[in-house]
């Protein structure tokens, strides 16, 4: 979805949770059930983190007004970016209406191109929008005819990202230590995960991405399974 068209239609619908559900692309929908298969795989632990993410969305729900999703990373290039593609699809899937997903860093630098070769073979379509090399634009949709995530480098609290009534969630122990607090959200939470970036340029790089892929889509599957 293109989060300015979406910004500016909140406000004329009723933000309520439904159970219609998004069709998916074939390759996209056979990814997400594997994943779904694999919710036994997430640790107890984990999933208490995960379920703080689920109940928000459902209070927001509940209240009438959209959950707003910013996941952090330092540079907003890999996992902050999977993890918004991947809340915005399962929350799609599940047909929970009010979530709007976000990514920022602590600081701007450029959406990876590896981010998005992962997203791609996982099923997304996906093109560049803007022939910037500094910091390009990316166009990635999970459905056809449906409105297309906007996948660019932006610090957290940049537009079109909220700066209040917002959830942060830290997905890189760097930016957790580095973005203590955030200004104006409602629940800050930390869920961090192991950077792909280790294995740039080795025989194993498309491998670790799509490893990384595959926990981060299973674990926001489990968040909106969690929501009712």
């Amino acid at each position: 979805m293109r989060f300015l068209v979406i910004l500016s239609f909140l406000g004329m619908f009723s933000m309520t949770i439904t159970s219609s559900r998004t069709e998916l692309y074939p390759e996209l929908a056979k990814f997400v059930e594997q994943r779904k298969a694999e919710f036994g795989d997430i640790s107890d632990e984990r999933k208490e983190k995960l379920k703080q993410l689920a109940v928000y969305i459902q209070k927001c729900g509940s209240e009438g007004k959209p959950a707003k999703l910013t996941f952090v990373c330092t540079h907003n290039s890999r996992r902050s970016h999977l993890a918004q593609v991947w809340a915005q699809t399962a929350a799609s899937h599940y047909g929970i209406k009010n979530v709007v997903s976000f990514s920022g860093g602590t600081e701007a630098t450029a959406c990876n191109p590896r981010t998005i070769a992962a997203l791609k073979r996982a099923g997304f379509t996906a093109h560049a929008t803007s022939s910037s090399d500094a910091n390009p634009h990316y166009s990635l949709s999970f459905q056809e005819g449906g409105e297309p995530l906007t996948c660019f480098s932006k610090v957290y609290n940049d537009a079109p990202n909220p700066t209040s009534g917002y959830c942060a969630i830290m997905t890189c122990s760097q930016a957790d230590k580095a973005c203590p607090t955030a200004p104006g959200c409602d629940l800050r939470i930390a869920i961090p995960y192991d950077d792909p970036k280790v294995s740039d340029g080795t025989p194993n790089e498309s491998a670790t991405y799509d490893k990384r892929g595959e926990q981060i889509a299973r674990e926001m599957l489990y968040v909106l399974s969690q929501v009712h």
